[in-house]
């Protein structure tokens, strides 16, 4: 349930900082600022322009902290409230003192994300453009920021805005006849029905079929480096990274944890875990890390299979082809700087294949390159214009729609009754409507927002 009532965080984040920023927004933002900002220039706040003065506690009548603060008056503000900004120096101390006082004052501390709510409730973005904020936060590469920016500006919004019109053209036409039977449906009219609903269908295919690459612009991938000892795994992991990751040596066995680094390859952000190698042993420490490496098989996106090109393919490397069965695996040969000797078995004849050197460099490009494209095309990372889903409850609700939408067209050509078809219209603009908010509940708000930081 929305309260109109006065809420106030730190919208900067925790820690020391050059600027602390309280953010107040309600009915009270600018009563607030009255009590505990005291300008320099004469007339108070004036909308949307910053003024300099000191921020006092207004019982003791002690200056806190000089200041700058802003008020940006209803309905042009982000909340579309009255909202109050204080910027203050970003010690912790301060800024806590600053809160303190606006707490004090009347406002109570906000919910995480409440900020964003109040603005979808109030009307200012729909649901889409609120989750997109926080994936603006949250963007790790250029190309996740510009997807949701578009998506914060409202191009998918626009894409399912015109689904939604389409189904309630055809709806509008089966209510007519249901509520006016002595008119007469026409053949025509029919046609048009049709037309509507394979229109929205094609349009939620389009979005449905974008989703994987959407996902993974947003989330990234994770790729798991495996092989056996000395085969160059840490090695190719720092070649990755441009830095001195890892210890490498020639000791087998050194890497005995798993190390997780983020890298952007080319636009899609990518998280490698380099991992202990896989070998028989009697060390329960080293043990221990390989179980943890073959735990982690499962839960990654890609698997690089690393094997060292210098040695004869053993049962060592044996054991990790048993554990990769069924994964998306690139096979890696590693140290092609020197004269390879091993001797691949058929597993290989069906996998990606390449030889590198992780020692000088050589085919790493090469590599990088393949991995992104096992995800995500060129074409989509170029495409200032890529318009996609990007989480999977929207996923989710848009395949639902698409089902209805499949039973309306089979029921058409059977000439199925008008109040059935109906239902199924019905049900497909409310799992539409329920992607921008259109359609809506406490419970979905709720598990939204409980994901945005506090002071957003």
């Amino acid at each position: 349930m929305y309260i109109r009532d006065t809420i106030a965080a730190v919208s900067t984040p925790p820690g020391s900082g050059g600027i602390g920023i309280i953010r107040v927004s309600g009915e009270m933002a600018s009563g607030i600022g009255a009590t505990i900002f005291k300008p320099v220039c004469n007339g108070g706040l004036e909308s949307h322009r910053f003024c300099y003065g000191t921020i006092v506690d207004d019982l003791s009548g002690v200056t806190i902290d000089e200041a700058m603060a802003v008020i940006m008056r209803s309905p042009h503000s982000y909340t579309r409230e009255d909202v109050l900004e204080l910027h203050c120096h970003g010690g912790m101390l301060v800024v806590e003192q600053v809160l303190s006082l606006v707490l004090r004052a009347g406002a109570r501390l906000a919910d995480p994300g409440e900020f964003t709510r109040r603005a979808f409730l109030n009307g200012r973005i729909d649901l889409i453009q609120a989750e997109a904020v926080m994936d603006i936060i949250g963007a790790q590469t250029d190309a996740a920021l510009q997807m949701a920016q578009r998506q914060r500006s409202g191009a998918l919004s626009l894409r399912i805005s015109e689904t939604r019109d389409l189904l309630l053209h055809a709806l509008a036409l089966i209510e007519a006849y249901i509520d006016f039977p002595e008119d007469d449906l026409g053949t025509t009219d029919f046609s048009t029905i049709s037309s509507l609903v394979c229109q929205a269908s094609s349009l939620l295919n389009q979005l449905i079929a974008g989703f994987d690459e959407g996902r993974i612009l947003r989330e990234g991938i994770s790729v798991l480096i495996i092989g056996k000892p000395n085969a160059g795994k840490s090695r190719l992991l720092n070649r990755l990274l441009n830095e001195n990751r890892a210890i490498v040596t020639h000791i087998p066995g050194t890497t005995r944890d798993i190390i997780e680094e983020t890298i952007n390859l080319g636009g899609l952000a990518v998280r490698l875990l380099d991992t202990a190698g896989i070998r028989h042993t009697m060390d329960i420490i080293e043990q221990e890390g390989i179980n943890r490496a073959l735990e982690k098989i499962p839960q990654a996106d890609l698997v690089l299979f690393v094997l060292d090109g210098s040695r004869p393919f053993d049962r060592e490397d044996q054991l990790i082809i048993d554990a990769l069965q069924g994964r998306s695996v690139i096979a890696v040969v590693n140290k092609s700087d020197i004269p390879c000797v091993i001797d691949l078995p058929d597993f290989f004849s069906t996998l990606p294949l390449l030889h590198i050197s992780a020692e000088t460099g050589e085919g790493v490009e090469f590599l990088k390159d393949s991995i992104r494209s096992c995800f995500i095309s060129t074409h989509t990372l170029d495409n200032r214009e890529f318009v996609a889903l990007s989480r999977a409850r929207h996923r989710d609700v848009l395949r639902s729609a698409e089902s209805s939408l499949q039973r309306i067209i089979g029921a058409l050509a059977s000439a199925c009754c008008l109040e059935l078809l109906s239902i199924d219209l019905r049900d497909a603009l409310a799992a539409v409507g329920s992607v921008t908010g259109q359609v809506t509940n406490d419970e979905l708000l709720d598990h939204i927002f409980s994901s945005f930081c506090i002071g957003k």
